[in-house]
């Protein structure tokens, strides 16, 4: 008996991935000098705005850091035309998602909406950055909120050592070296006047960017953003920001152990100095690096620490690229009773990768960086923030898709030469655990200075 095959369809021949890019955005200039970078993205019906001022942390007045984290959490807290409480439902009712945020050298402000509603929220997130109300109540609300946070943040181990970690890695003197959202002391002393007047002083439109992304089929778009984000005027002068390095501590070569009595597990980052994006080699070999040592669960940290030793449910290593210069870093949990040799292994899993990166490992993470950018940038606030953050770094809107290309042409030697040349061996190196159990071991093994703090 035979079978007639003649319906069936051949199976699709499965082809190499085609060669991609980061989208480029089509740019024109405001009526007031902002730079705008617009996405069409076909079928993406909420549009991601992302607009970015350049302000820097280390322009606060140091008795009142953490005073740019709250004037940016209150720009959608109310403005002079609309009262906190109306503001608030009328975003509601326009399904309209406002946010802001600091980084080390500008005022994020995100906002996603429906396209059919796009004009009224342009208008509106204009006005949040024109006119905020910092009604008394609200300036005094966020104060509370940010005091419980830091209260809070003692209780996570990871915090904490983030914390501890910034405190000993850079030098005391400059504003990496504190939290970014202040310190309690620093909170406490936040008054409204504060508030309004690191606002008036740092928010202008001179510098600034706004990035528009999603499917504008019919949109005016170019209308629209002259007539909200390109009508906002101030009468100050935006600050000068430029790149500065936040120079390393002279003591930061050390271990701290933040004693935290009765942990049953350690949380350990270690971190050394690196690159920026703009070093002159290229940026391309440093991701893959970070994806080889600790990017995913078949690295060679986690292959060692997880599989074979199952010491912890995981730890990622990457760079954390600042203006100038970046830190390499390391972090995760570990059981408290194998922290000692979780120390010994890691260090000697970082001294490794300058014994050289194999083809296999180097394939590895090329694959993953460049077939996975494709899926990491496809819709349309994934694309916003990407070119957000180019523009706000005052990079190439290329940068992106020039770093993929760069990937698929590197060697082991690239990825060896990257790491010997760029990567500092000298660690700074945080504890937070019960320092009672393992003090004297960690000593034995040799990285450096051992200091004991509290938690």
């Amino acid at each position: 008996m035979s079978t007639d095959t003649s319906h069936v369809q051949p199976r699709p021949e499965v082809v190499p991935p085609g060669e991609w890019s980061f989208p480029q955005p089509r740019e024109l200039t405001l009526p007031n000098g902002v730079r705008a970078l617009v996405h069409d993205v076909p079928g993406q019906y909420v549009i991601s705005v992302r607009v970015t001022v350049p302000a820097a942390l280390r322009h606060e007045p140091r008795e009142v850091e953490g005073v740019a984290w709250i004037m940016a959490r209150l720009l959608d807290e109310g403005t002079r035309t609309h009262g906190q409480r109306e503001l608030s439902e009328l975003l509601e009712r326009r399904g309209i998602a406002i946010g802001a945020g600091m980084s080390e050298a500008s005022l994020g402000m995100d906002m996603d909406v429906p396209q059919r509603n796009l004009a009224e929220a342009l208008d509106l997130l204009t006005e949040c950055l024109r006119e905020p109300a910092f009604e008394e109540g609200e300036v005094a609300r966020l104060r509370r909120t940010r005091l419980a946070e830091i209260e809070q943040e003692r209780a996570s181990a990871g915090r904490r050592a983030l914390k501890e970690w910034a405190a000993t890695y850079y030098d005391a003197d400059n504003r990496a070296s504190r939290p970014g959202s202040g310190t309690a002391e620093s909170v406490a002393a936040i008054t409204r006047d504060d508030v309004v007047g690191f606002h008036t002083a740092h928010v202008h439109p001179e510098g600034a960017s706004v990035v528009v992304a999603g499917d504008l089929t019919g949109v005016d778009v170019d209308a629209l953003l002259a007539g909200s984000i390109g009508a906002w005027t101030t009468s100050g002068r935006t600050m000068p920001v430029e790149p500065a390095p936040a120079p390393r501590a002279a003591d930061a070569a050390r271990v701290v152990l933040v004693d935290r009595p009765g942990s049953v597990q350690s949380e350990i980052l270690i971190g050394s100095p690196g690159p920026d994006r703009r070093v002159d080699s290229g940026w391309a070999p440093f991701p893959v690096l970070a994806y080889v040592i600790g990017g995913a669960p078949n690295a060679r940290i986690d292959e060692v620490l997880r599989e074979d030793k199952g010491y912890t449910y995981g730890i990622r290593a990457g760079f954390r690229p600042r203006q100038v210069g970046s830190a390499f870093t390391v972090s995760g949990s570990v059981r408290a009773d194998s922290t000692v040799d979780s120390l010994r292994l890691l260090t000697e899993i970082l001294a490794g990768v300058g014994e050289g990166i194999t083809a296999e490992e180097a394939r590895a993470g090329v694959d993953f960086m460049t077939l996975t950018a494709p899926g990491r940038y496809d819709t349309a606030d994934a694309i916003a923030d990407e070119t957000s953050g180019l523009a706000g770094d005052h990079l190439p809107l290329t940068f992106t898709s020039d770093v993929i290309a760069a990937m698929r042409q590197l060697t082991p030697a690239d990825l060896d030469a990257a790491w010997r040349e760029h990567v500092s061996q000298e660690r700074t190196i945080v504890v937070v655990g019960d320092a009672s159990l393992y003090r004297d071991e960690v000593e034995a093994l040799g990285l450096g200075p051992v200091t004991v703090v509290p938690n």
